[in-house]
């Protein structure tokens, strides 16, 4: 026999009561009030509602308590929570506001875990929101709606407060903020319109207000300390309490008022911006400058151009000085000690604005374009008479040849060619002081003036790098040369050693060179005397003996002679150029000679015997008397040897005059210069076939902007000439269009 028992399914009403007993005990833990659940009873309230949603139709209450949780909320609230938040104002309605907020959460969990079951099953088939949803949404509709203004305005005054150097209590508006963030679960659209957007804009008044009174009281310096100030503390105010999604909005906007408004005014402040912390060197306000700048858009810009101006400014005075100096000292000529100065200060200028650049303006590009652009201006100046291009050839030369003006260490010597090379970058016309340079750097290799080869090949591996091994090509076999010259002359020692038939009767060194490589040197058909005519030969056939299809030119121009001159008092040697030499060596054979016969026996050029004439006979040493006396030779003067010539020095040396270089180094060039041109345009149309002017001119100085500027009439000169040779014609309907003739 069975026996059936059925339970008695619980009434809505006698559940909710016991519940509702649960939910007080609930709030007044919640007020603080000495209360706590046992585990039978929360047990016994979770089980309540499992069982009155497991109950069969029509006693499944699901909907009926899911209705009756929220109501729970909303009457706790509307008798209790908002009450007490009506009542208070400023900090202690923030105070409270949290106090309800925490005490909601807690509700909020306990009730959930009660109602679970609702959570678990019935929601979740009929897709409403979570319990949890439920109960921050009441909060939201009744509570934050309507305190959510009043609280926003006593956490901007206190943010103010605390501006202006105030103790505030950071934690509890990061409290107040959280509940904002909280308040969107998951969104931030209440944080952002409720609070940060009305915080914005105080903060951008409250800063525009303390801009417009700092930019009259205070000078750019203090200025720009008080802005990095205020930026660091808003930064700290994100990181103690608002949101970090405030950072970069909050940030822009103090920028802008404090910054972007006033930028000018700061910049040109008199007294005290930009171009005066430049002419004071202010390395750390400049510093600061650029770290503010730097943040606002196109920031630097004006920056970068005060920058610029001052320091082309600095170089052009520098320039002045150099020319004032010139003509104080007019008869200086070609880079002396005045032209040496100025390179040396050019040098020290770049060397104090590139650490402006670097350690001010953090390498910012901006800056090195402004120095660059700076730098251009006034290394392409012509100084006292010479170009830049000269001048920095000199000063190479005055480094790297013996007893030159600077005595400096080895390392002093690679840093300062270092820096030389540097400045070469600037200027336009690199081929120029490459010719000025080479000129000066075979007077060092054959008259053996260079202080030390390794110097020499220092400097060139650098230009190469700068400038490409085309530039340095010809220098570097200049000094392989002079190595290979002084293989060169121990094998003709040896030579002279092993045949003693080949004697050239006097000390012979010959240096022999690479035609390519060197400059132009004049060579002329002198008629040498007899003793130098046997050292030819005695050379000649030496150097048959090594190499068959060479042709050897002697460049008298080029070399030296030790000759022993014997006078009534003693015996003196000279050092001569072997010119001099040859002129000397006639008054072996005859006491007086007149300037044509001189001019017959030597077959001389009247410009070169002129100055021949004058270093022997009108300078420091009277190796000759003249007649008639005087400082000038003409050609209807005689000559005779000076028996009575004496001095203290056992061994002098007797120069020539100097003659200018400069001409036919700027004459060499502009020869070069017209072939390159040629040989761009033609390389440029054997590639396009057809081309417009402008275009042609454009990519021409593209070419060649590495070696130097070509001028536009030079380029439309030389398209003249290529057209005239055939190698261009010009289209018949369109005159400005060129074309390619192969």
């Amino acid at each position: 026999m069975t026996m059936s028992h059925t339970k008695t399914p619980m009434e809505l009403n006698e559940g909710w009561s016991f519940m509702q007993n649960g939910i007080t005990k609930l709030k007044k833990i919640l007020e603080g009030l000495p209360e706590q659940f046992s585990s039978e009873e929360y047990m016994m309230l979770y089980t309540t509602i499992y069982n009155m949603c497991t109950q069969k139709p029509p006693h499944d209450y699901s909907q009926q308590l899911y209705d009756k949780y929220k109501e729970a909320f909303e009457e706790y609230i509307r008798s209790t929570v908002l009450p007490s938040l009506r009542e208070k104002h400023d900090e202690f309605l923030l105070r409270e506001l949290v106090k309800r907020w925490a005490n909601h959460k807690v509700m909020v969990r306990w009730l959930s875990r009660f109602f679970h079951y609702l959570d678990r099953y019935f929601i979740s088939r009929r897709s409403l929101p979570a319990l949890n949803e439920v109960g921050l949404i009441c909060f939201r509709e009744s509570v934050y709606e309507e305190t959510k203004g009043k609280a926003r305005d006593a956490v901007i005054a206190l943010i103010d407060q605390e501006r202006e150097g105030e103790q505030i209590d950071r934690a509890l508006l990061k409290n107040v903020l959280d509940i904002y963030v909280e308040i969107g679960m998951g969104q931030m659209d209440h944080y952002e319109n409720d609070f940060e957007t009305f915080m914005l804009s105080d903060s951008a008044a409250y800063y525009s207000r303390k801009a417009s009174n700092w930019i009259v009281d205070f000078s750019c310096p203090e200025y720009m300390l008080k802005a990095e100030d205020c930026l660091k503390k808003e930064k700290e105010r994100v990181l103690n309490y608002l949101h970090l999604s405030s950072d970069p909005k909050l940030i822009e906007n103090v920028q802008n008022e404090l910054l972007v408004v006033y930028s000018s005014q700061l910049l040109e402040k008199e007294h005290s911006g930009c171009r005066t912390l430049l002419r004071d060197d202010k390395v750390d306000d400049l510093s600061r400058m650029y770290r503010l700048f730097s943040k606002i858009p196109k920031g630097l810009e004006p920056v970068a151009n005060m920058f610029k101006q001052h320091v082309t400014a600095e170089g052009m005075a520098l320039v002045q000085q150099a020319e004032d100096a010139a003509s104080n000292k007019t008869e200086n000529v070609g880079g002396g000690p005045q032209e040496q100065i100025f390179v040396r200060k050019v040098i020290d200028l770049h060397d104090k604005f590139m650490s402006y650049v670097t350690d001010c303006f953090s390498n910012h590009t901006l800056f090195h374009k402004a120095l660059k652009e700076a730098f251009e201006v006034f290394c392409n100046k012509v100084v006292a008479g010479s170009t830049s291009a000269e001048l920095l050839a000199t000063y190479c030369d005055n480094i790297l040849k013996k007893g030159g003006s600077e005595k400096l260490s080895d390392e002093a010597i690679e840093e300062t060619l270092d820096k030389v090379v540097k400045l070469l970058a600037y200027i336009g016309d690199k081929d120029l002081f490459a010719e000025f340079y080479r000129k000066k750097l075979s007077r060092r290799l054959l008259f053996d003036k260079s202080a030390n080869d390794d110097h020499e090949r220092v400097i060139l591996s650098k230009l190469k790098q700068q400038c490409g091994g085309q530039f340095t090509s010809k220098m570097e076999g200049m000094v392989t040369d002079l190595t290979l010259a002084k293989e060169n002359q121990n094998r003709f020692s040896e030579y002279l050693s092993n045949n003693s038939g080949a004697s050239p009767g006097i000390d012979l060194t010959v240096t022999v060179l690479t035609t390519g490589f060197w400059p132009t040197y004049k060579s002329y058909d002198l008629c040498l005397p007899q003793e130098m005519i046997k050292c030819v030969e005695v050379f000649k056939e030496f150097y048959q003996t090594i190499t068959k299809h060479r042709k050897l030119t002697w460049i008298y121009s080029l070399g030296t002679c030790n000759v022993n001159g014997k006078f009534d008092q003693k015996t003196i040697e000279l050092v001569l150029g072997t010119y001099q030499a040859a002129v000397l060596l006639l008054f072996n054979g005859s006491d007086r000679l007149s300037y044509s016969d001189i001019k017959q026996q030597l077959n001389l050029a009247d410009e070169d015997l002129v100055r021949l004439l004058q270093s022997l006979a009108c300078a420091k040493y009277k190796i000759l008397i003249k007649e008639p006396a005087s400082r000038t030779v003409s050609e209807t003067d005689y000559f005779q040897f000076n028996s009575k010539f004496s001095d203290r020095m056992r061994r002098i040396r007797i120069p020539l005059p100097p003659v200018d270089e400069r001409k036919k180094v700027v004459e060499d060039v502009d020869k070069d210069r017209r072939y390159a041109i040629d040989a761009s345009i033609v390389r440029i149309m054997k590639s396009r076939k057809v081309l417009g002017h402008q275009q042609l001119v454009t990519e021409c100085v593209e070419q060649l902007s590495r070696m130097f500027k070509p001028d536009f009439k030079a380029i439309k000169k030389r398209i003249e000439d290529l057209i005239t040779r055939e190698y261009l014609e010009r289209d018949k309907e369109n005159p400005n269009l060129f074309r390619y003739l192969a």
